[in-house]
C-alpha cells in the first residue's frame, strides 16, 4: 500500500480500490459438463462458539423490508440464511417460533442493536427457544470501542452462540471484533443501493476491495465475512464469493416479493412494493419516532417492482451462481474463489456493461 502524506495528520492511499462494477470474472477451462454438477452448499465451523454450520451461504439483510418471517420460511427449503430484522415484538417472535420448522434455528440470527434495552429484548428471545444459535449485533459504525465493548459483552453472555458483528471494510477491524468474540464479520459500509452514507458523509470502500482485504484478515485468524451491500446482479453475487466472501447478504435483490415487508402499492396499473434503507427517515419514523436532531438521515425510500415469490429470484440468483462455477471450473462454492482471475474492465467497456 503507498501512503502519501500532505498534511501532519492527513493521507492519501494510491492504491486503487474496486466494486463489482470494476472488474470480470476470467473464464477458465473446465471439466464440468452441466451447471448441476456445482455443489453450492458449504460447511463452516465458527472460531469462539465451535457450532458447525452446512447450508448455502446466501443471507437476506436484516432490514425490516427484506429480513422477514416470511422471507426465513421460504429460504430455509433451501438451506439460505435470513438475519431477521430487529424490530418484531416479543409475542411476534412467539407465535413464529410456536409454528416455524424444527430446522429454522439452523438458518436464522437474531438481530440486536447495542442499547441496553437491546440486551434485555435479546434474552428474552433466547428464554422463549434456547436453541436459537445466532446474534447478529448490528450498527452502521463498527469502529466504535462501545461497540467492540457490546460484542465482548454478548459473547460473555452467551459463549454457545454464533456471533455476526458488523458493519466494518479494513482488516485491522475485522481482526479486533473476532478477537472480542465475534465469529462471522459483515462487511461494507455505503453500497447498498438504498444507503446513502458515502454522500452524507463521505465516507465508505469500495466493495470487492472491501472483501478481498478483510477476508484475508478473518480467515488468518479462522473467522468468517459476509459481503453486506453492492450487489445487484447474480453476477455480483458471484463475483463478491469470487472475492473471498463466505456468505453473501443480500437486500434490494430480496426486496419486492411477497415475503418481503414494505409497503404495497399500485400506481397506473404496475405494483410495486416500498423499499427502504434502516437510517432513511421512512425507518426512524416507523420505529423511533423520526430522525433526531443531531443526525441526519442515510437511506433512501424507493418503489421497487413488485416481483412475485422470492422462489423465483433465488432460482436466477442460484442459477447464474452454478453458471459462474461452470465458467471457471469450480465444482463446489468453496473452490470458486481460488478459480477467480478478476480483470480490470475499462472506463467505456465498464459503461458498456453496466448499462
Amino acid at each position: 500500500m503507498i501512503v502519501t502524506k500532505y498534511l501532519p495528520d492527513m493521507r492519501i492511499e494510491q492504491d486503487i480500490k474496486l466494486g463489482f462494477k470494476d472488474v470480470m470474472i476470467r473464464p477458465k477451462r473446465s471439466t464440468l459438463k452441466s451447471r448441476s454438477q456445482v455443489n453450492l452448499e458449504r460447511n463452516f465451523t465458527f472460531l469462539n462458539c465451535d457450532l458447525t454450520w452446512h447450508g448455502i451461504p446466501i443471507m437476506a439483510a436484516n432490514m425490516d423490508t427484506v429480513g422477514t418471517f416470511e422471507m426465513a420460511l421460504a429460504l430455509t427449503k433451501h438451506k439460505l440464511f435470513t438475519a431477521i430484522h430487529k424490530h418484531y415484538t416479543l409475542e411476534q417472535w412467539k407465535q413464529f417460533l410456536q409454528n416455524a420448522p424444527k430446522n429454522i434455528a439452523d438458518y436464522i440470527a437474531v438481530s440486536t442493536g447495542t442499547g441496553k434495552q437491546d440486551l434485555k429484548k435479546l434474552a428474552d428471545i433466547f428464554i422463549l427457544d434456547p436453541s436459537l444459535k445466532f446474534i447478529c449485533i448490528d450498527v452502521a459504525n463498527g469502529y466504535s470501542e462501545h461497540f467492540v465493548s457490546f460484542v465482548q459483552r454478548t459473547r460473555e453472555q452467551y459463549p454457545d452462540k454464533t456471533i455476526i458483528a458488523g458493519n466494518v471494510v479494513t482488516g485491522e477491524m475485522v481482526e479486533e471484533l473476532l478477537l472480542a468474540g465475534a465469529d462471522i464479520i459483515k462487511v461494507g459500509i455505503g453500497p447498498g443501493s438504498v444507503c446513502t452514507t458515502r454522500v452524507k458523509t463521505g465516507v465508505g470502500y469500495p466493495q470487492l476491495s472491501a472483501i478481498i482485504e478483510c477476508a484475508d484478515a478473518a480467515h488468518g485468524l479462522g473467522g468468517q465475512i459476509i459481503s453486506d451491500g453492492g450487489c445487484a446482479t447474480p453476477g455480483d453475487v458471484a463475483k463478491a464469493f469470487g472475492a473471498g466472501a463466505d456468505f453473501v447478504m443480500l437486500g434490494g435483490m430480496f426486496a419486492g416479493h411477497n415475503e418481503s415487508g414494505g409497503e404495497t402499492i399500485e400506481r397506473h396499473g404496475n405494483i410495486y412494493k416500498q423499499f427502504y434503507g434502516m437510517s432513511s427517515e421512512t425507518a426512524m419514523d416507523k420505529h423511533v419516532g423520526g430522525v433526531a436532531e443531531y443526525r441526519a438521515s442515510e437511506g433512501k425510500t424507493v418503489e421497487v417492482p413488485y416481483k412475485g415469490d422470492v422462489e423465483n429470484t433465488l432460482q436466477d440468483i442460484l442459477g447464474g451462481l452454478r453458471s459462474t462455477c461452470t465458467y471457471v471450473g469450480a465444482q463446489r462454492l468453496k473452490e470458486l474463489t481460488k478459480r477467480t482471475t478478476f480483470i480490470r474492465v475499462a472506463e467505456q467497456e465498464n459503461r458498456i456493461y453496466t448499462e
